[in-house]
């Protein structure tokens, strides 16, 4: 998530959350009640790890430059989005100058200035905070603040996808936190303001009530103008059945991460309204390659041979997905439709599993050198979609003699930081199902190179390639479209030979609501980018 490690995100696959007993008739007031699939570990912008963390940062928080619903970059906290042609960034690359808006207000009253920024940089590059990654950002040389209203980055080497990353809608959307609130401690990562964030954005974090919502109240004095709503109570409960139900009785107005098969019923619910939206997705069992024997290629490939992807989108999907190869989704220009993945074949997983020395034995399990071929799946909690791919992996991978256990954890741990003990970053897993939600720039870096590695980033397969990361480092260093793309589908197809995940398919993002929220159009990233001017 988007991860947000996510999101996660990225994500993983994961179910919606739901009203508990804190939810009633909705639709009443201006007060809209939405559903997240799992609970928040903190409030502050810098150290969420999924989705549902980054729905709640976007109400109350702001970016310097966000993304509209077509896809198009826009200023947030900056004026303008910085570009080669209008100079806010120089024919080298290497200085980014950002241009930001007057009058803005923290929801305190103290004035937003350039201070902030240059803070928030600082606090990610903080190596005593628990942020996820630091990708992006860990190319500035130096940030410079010549007025309240101009932030310039001075980078040591160009990086295209500044503008998406730095503040922007990234892969980890980190967005902008208060100097005068939080510049005072050797690091954030037990303070109140965690707890009851103040921000920018256009609602106000008002309560948290742990294990069941957080309130939030309009922002009158919101920079883009006064929110439509009144409130908003962000619900969480780890059950996709639940979330539904809910929203058919009118105790929720607004269901995200809805699960594919609840996704699949509300189509046709009278008085519900659904929603699928292109995002820069993919879905895939995550090796971790560190641990035998999927240190090995081979047993990798086998295994993405063994998965039926065309049975998984067609009956848990219910074709709201489709067969990936790689991790660039076709949200990106990057994206390209000829490059095929491993299709399912059975009988080239078992040529290469022999290949590897993993021989049946008479149980129908793989041996090798006495040890039986046996590993776990991680997922999280409550997820029904989730579930449902597990035993579907399980049992494919149990034609070709592979004996694969599923193990559950609740999305707080598994998404934590390595710093928190995370399953995931600390590497406590054979293989994660996970979905994982991208930045608005096709750089993937975060997820694959060598030094991304947890806690460095989110490559939770620990995968390293030195010549995937000379092609990395080729398109991000280069900012014609053209030299990237090629780039990209080098990346791409060393992604498939060496199979560090095994791609299953490309999500839409699914969302269920009621027919009188207006102007909900999420960009893919991020759900509140205009949450100002959603009503009901």
């Amino acid at each position: 998530m988007r991860r947000f490690i996510v999101l996660a995100l990225a994500v993983t696959v994961a179910a919606s959350g739901c009203a508990k007993q804190g939810a009633g008739p909705s639709s009443s007031g201006g007060i809209l009640r939405a559903a997240i699939f799992a609970e928040p570990s903190s409030l502050n912008p810098l150290l969420g790890t999924n989705t549902a963390e980054n729905f709640l940062s976007s109400l109350a928080f702001d970016l310097l430059v966000t993304r509209d619903d077509r896809g198009n970059d826009i200023p947030d906290l900056a004026a303008a989005v910085p570009t080669l042609e209008n100079g806010g960034i120089s024919r080298d690359g290497r200085t980014i100058a950002y241009k930001l808006r007057h009058g803005v207000k923290w929801q305190d009253g103290k004035p937003f200035t350039s201070a902030d920024v240059k803070f928030s940089w600082q606090a990610v590059m903080n190596p005593n905070n628990n942020v996820v990654e630091r990708v992006g950002y860990d190319k500035v040389a130096s940030v410079e603040t010549p007025d309240p209203y101009t932030v310039i980055f001075h980078l040591e080497e160009p990086f295209a996808p500044f503008v998406d990353t730095v503040f922007g809608e990234s892969d980890q959307p980190f967005r902008v936190i208060p100097k005068h609130l939080l510049g005072g401690y050797a690091n954030i990562n037990r303070v109140g303001f965690n707890q009851q964030p103040i921000g920018t954005g256009p609602f106000r974090v008002v309560r948290w009530y742990h294990g069941d919502h957080v309130e939030l109240a309009a922002n009158p004095a919101y920079f883009r103008g006064a929110p439509k709503l009144r409130k908003v109570l962000v619900y969480t409960v780890p059950d996709g059945n639940t979330s539904a139900a809910e929203l058919r009785s009118h105790g929720v107005d607004l269901v995200l991460a809805v699960t594919a098969s609840n996704f699949h019923n509300l189509q046709a619910e009278p008085g519900v309204r659904t929603m699928l939206v292109k995002q820069p997705s993919y879905a895939a069992a995550v090796f971790n390659t560190t641990h035998p024997p999927l240190d090995d290629v081979r047993v990798r490939q086998a295994i993405a041979y063994a998965i039926n992807e065309k049975r998984i989108v067609d009956n848990l999907t219910y074709g709201s997905a489709t067969i990936a190869a790689a991790d660039l989704s076709d949200y990106y220009w990057t994206y390209d439709p000829k490059l095929t993945g491993y299709p399912y074949d059975v009988a080239a997983a078992a040529r290469l599993l022999d290949q590897a020395g993993w021989r049946r034995a008479a149980s129908g399990v793989r041996v090798k050198n006495g040890k039986r071929l046996a590993l776990q799946l991680t997922i999280g909690a409550g997820s029904q979609t989730a579930s449902q791919i597990a035993v579907e992996l399980q049992s494919d991978l149990r034609q070709v003699g592979i004996d694969l256990a599923i193990k559950t954890y609740a999305y707080s741990l598994l998404y934590a930081t390595a710093a928190m003990g995370g399953i995931q970053q600390t590497g406590k897993f054979d293989l994660a199902l996970q979905v994982w939600v991208s930045g608005a720039d096709p750089d993937d870096s975060s997820q694959w190179t060598c030094k991304a590695a947890p806690p460095g980033g989110n490559n939770i397969s620990r995968f390293c390639n030195v010549a995937f990361d000379n092609a990395e480092t080729a398109a991000l260093t280069h900012f014609d479209r053209a030299t990237r793309k090629r780039a990209y589908a080098l990346t791409q197809r060393m992604l498939v030979k060496d199979a560090p995940a095994a791609f299953e398919y490309y999500p839409r993002a699914r969302y269920a609501m009621t027919p009188g929220l207006q102007n909900f159009s999420p960009n893919g990233i991020s759900e509140g980018w205009n949450a100002y001017l959603w009503s009901l």
